[in-house]
């Protein structure tokens, strides 16, 4: 019997964003292989045996840890690998860190899957994923980012605190960079097609002035906090790729506020922000122009400036 081929996914770098990723899509049954591939050996070696010592508990799944070659014919390569962001660090401190690593890597992962969908995570994500897609010469819908789908679900878990309703329930976005000029779009927040405001003043009645300040703040401050308190993030973003991953190898057409590349859109060219973005089998399908009010479309403005600003200064 032939076997029909399944999806290969290919994990660089071995750290706790990345082994957590592989965990995530091993529980939900997404791939048939999945390879790991760190500049320590030994660190994705062990963590590839670990997670196989629990395939009695899950679909069949292949984990194994790998060099560049053995990542050959990948479906997604997904991306964590580089420095990570410190204590009293901005991820837009750790560029000049990091783009070396990836000149160093998307040249290698490209050579062996230049079928393959980039997804990267590494931080600063949106300056990072426009590097990957200058290096790979990829077609812009097959190189995008984590983006701000991370962020999106911090802000409904803490609105959902507030207003005691199931964060599933509850529709919103984050958008523009995954950083400190990320934009919380309270125009198009609603619980149930109520907007924020009414649902605010009809039912929450907890609401004060500060309440569109104070939460967006969290979001924002939220891995500072977690960082600052265990030394890194993990779990939650491990949860958004296995998210971005599913709705790419389901082909589900979802809309995730992913990092793709804008021309044009919102007025904005030649840069990768966080936008609610149709994703499928072949990555970022569209970019959805949603009606944004004044306010942030100025601040989604600012943020792309501040972005393209970075990679002026890195040489890009």
């Amino acid at each position: 019997m032939i076997k029909e081929k399944g999806n290969k996914i290919s994990i660089i770098g071995a750290g706790f964003v990345g082994s957590t990723t592989a965990y995530a899509l091993m529980l939900e049954g997404l791939a048939s292989e999945i390879v790991i591939v760190d500049i320590n050996k030994e660190k994705a070696l062990a963590e590839a045996m670990d997670l196989s010592h629990g395939a009695a508990f899950v679909k069949a799944v292949d984990v194994r840890a790998g060099e560049y070659k053995d990542t050959e014919d990948s479906d997604i390569v997904i991306v964590t690998a580089g420095v990570g962001q410190k204590p009293g660090e901005t991820r837009l401190d750790i560029i000049n860190k990091n783009i070396p690593i990836f000149k160093s890597i998307i040249p290698e992962v490209v050579k062996y899957s230049p079928n393959a969908i980039l997804l990267i995570v590494s931080n600063p994500v949106d300056i990072l994923t426009y590097i990957a897609y200058k290096i790979s010469g990829l077609p812009a819908n097959r190189v995008i980012g984590s983006g701000t789908v991370l962020d999106t679900s911090r802000f409904k878990y803490m609105l959902s605190e507030h207003f005691e309703i199931d964060a599933r329930n509850i529709h919103t976005y984050i958008i523009g960079e995954h950083g400190d000029s990320e934009i919380a779009a309270w125009s198009l927040t609603n619980i149930a097609g109520i907007s924020a405001d009414e649902y605010c003043e009809k039912m929450c009645k907890r609401c004060d002035s500060s309440f569109k300040n104070d939460i967006p703040k969290q979001v924002k401050d939220a891995a500072y906090n977690i960082i600052n308190k265990k030394g890194y993030t993990n779990y939650a973003v491990g949860l958004a790729i296995r998210r971005i991953v599913e709705a790419i190898l389901r082909d589900e057409d979802s809309i995730l506020t992913v990092s793709s590349l804008l021309n044009g859109e919102y007025g904005l060219e030649d840069v990768y922000l966080a936008i609610p973005t149709i994703v499928d089998r072949e990555g970022a399908k569209k970019i959805l122009e949603v009606s944004l009010n004044p306010e942030e479309k100025e601040k989604l403005k600012e943020s792309a400036e501040i972005i393209k600003k970075h990679l002026k200064e890195a040489g890009i």
